[in-house]
């Protein structure tokens, strides 16, 4: 793509040499001559000023005199254009002869069914949706329109997915939810008789798991966003666009507010609620039934406000020179 095409798609100006050929999009430090790269912040922009990139997607701020595209933000600005230079792959319409598909299922218009998918009795199938190669989806389940299934995703009866989701392979909805009880000297399984919903415009990354509630729904609300290898236990309740890091685990019942942002390797216990806008840092464990104050930023296991917690970690890193000072007193009153 040229450079002034590309520009123009961004309905942004540019500067230098518009017939340029971008063939790659690339770190600044590594882009070369028919590369795009981006600079954004005092880091980014010092390293821009010694690349070799051909085009870069930069500020007004930034110093003309070679091929630039100016925008008011230039992150947001190369994510656009990597979606120009590097289209989604597309499927065209078709179930694979291997498939096996319900005869009660409804498929909707112009969908793709990749080779040994099987898709269940009254399942339905959104227009345009993806089931990709090998996918399992049960009875009564309903996929919502655009949504793309990446191979070998697995969706359990009776659970409901939204338009444009995007779940990627060895995702599993609506596996039963950890509870037991307690009966004599064993334990025996609470039936999970609920379901799992998923919103619109989701996207749940590899390997990861959202189980049925016990009874009535866990449910992730529009635009939520989970990184691999998460896990959501039953009957939580995740809002509109929170987004979870990588290999962070819930307990049942949590409930997680709209914007909330969850770091990686975060651990929740039970009924734990973390409020609007609320941020909790990596590695953080929240205790069960806790609350996690909105517009605030949690670290550390337990989870406490930011500052209390670094308060808490120099006074940690001063006890050596605190146990030097005790010993010393304790020679001097011997």
């Amino acid at each position: 793509m040229r450079v002034c095409d590309l520009a123009f798609r961004l309905q942004a100006p540019f500067e230098g040499d518009g017939e340029l050929e971008i063939q790659r999009a690339l770190a600044v430090e590594e882009a070369g001559a028919s590369d795009l790269a981006f600079a954004a912040g005092r880091k980014g922009v010092a390293m821009a000023a010694a690349s070799a990139a051909g085009c870069l997607i930069v500020d007004d701020a930034f110093p003309a005199g070679r091929t630039l595209i100016r925008v008011k933000d230039p992150r947001t600005a190369f994510a656009m254009a990597l979606m120009m230079l590097y289209p989604a792959k597309k499927f065209g319409a078709g179930v694979h002869g291997s498939a096996v598909v319900a005869a009660s299922a409804t498929l909707g218009d112009g969908i793709f069914i990749g080779p040994h998918a099987v898709i269940g009795e009254r399942a339905v199938i959104g227009a345009g949706a993806v089931i990709g190669a090998g996918c399992f989806v049960g009875d009564d389940v309903e996929i919502g329109a655009g949504s793309l299934l990446h191979p070998r995703v697995t969706i359990y009866d009776g659970v409901r997915v939204g338009e444009r989701a995007v779940l990627h392979s060895g995702v599993v909805l609506g596996a039963d939810g950890f509870g037991f009880v307690r009966i004599g000297d064993a334990y025996q399984k609470f039936p999970q008789v609920g379901t799992v919903e998923v919103g619109d415009d989701c996207e749940i990354g590899a390997n990861s798991t959202v189980d049925r509630a016990a009874l009535g729904v866990t449910k992730l609300g529009n635009g939520v966003k989970l990184d691999n290898m998460v896990h959501i236990g039953h009957n939580c309740r995740i809002e509109d666009d929170v987004v979870i890091a990588a290999q962070t685990g819930m307990s049942g019942g949590c409930v997680i507010e709209a914007g909330a942002v969850i770091g990686g390797q975060v651990g929740m216990g039970d009924k734990v609620r973390v409020e609007s806008g609320a941020v909790l840092g990596s590695g953080s464990g929240v205790l069960t039934s806790k609350i996690v104050r909105g517009g605030t930023t949690y670290w550390g296991t337990p989870a406490r406000p930011l500052k209390e917690y670094l308060r808490q970690l120099a006074h940690v890193a001063n006890l050596p020179e605190l146990v030097a000072r005790v010993k010393e007193l304790e020679k001097r009153a011997t």
